[in-house]
């Protein structure tokens, strides 16, 4: 399971460096753009989750803290888990991605969003909704202020 599990970060950080470091090349673009992304973690998680699906299934359709830690507390566990992690985290960071590309956000604003993302999940995700939030509203009200100086 060991090396399954390191293995498994090498799938996806060379996506998250693409995105974090080199957002306009047009290659990271093109590769980011394909929906088979988060393909290469989603089949690792086929892989490890289908054989165990008899003890995995009982502790996700009727979960209780006392069944999930039983299923995270073996090397097994741990490491479907963080693959699933890593499949899920990288889909919504492809998302922010590329919904921050066609937006126009900056890539400097970005590459700490895609990285908590990264680090964490949902709340990489929370801040780029607070990002895209103020973005949608930024662009409106500098274009107002510009034109209310003009008149």
């Amino acid at each position: 399971m060991d090396s399954l599990f390191r293995l498994s970060n090498f799938l996806v950080l060379p996506l998250w460096a693409l995105m974090i470091l080199v957002p306009r090349w047009r290659w990271t673009i093109r590769i980011v753009r394909s929906p088979f992304v988060s393909g290469a973690p989603a089949v690792m998680y086929a892989v490890l989750v289908l054989p165990r699906l008899g003890e995995i299934w009982p502790a996700v359709s009727r979960p209780t803290l006392t069944g999930v830690a039983a299923l995270l507390g073996s090397p097994a566990g741990a490491t479907i888990a963080w693959v699933h992690f890593l499949a899920f985290d990288l889909f919504v960071g492809r998302w922010i991605f590329l919904d921050s590309q066609e937006r126009r956000v900056s890539g400097w604003l970005m590459a700490p969003v895609l990285f908590l993302t990264l680090m964490l999940g949902p709340a990489g995700f929370l801040f780029y909704l607070i990002v895209r939030s103020v973005a949608a509203v930024l662009p409106a009200s500098a274009k107002r202020a510009s034109s209310e100086c003009h008149v």
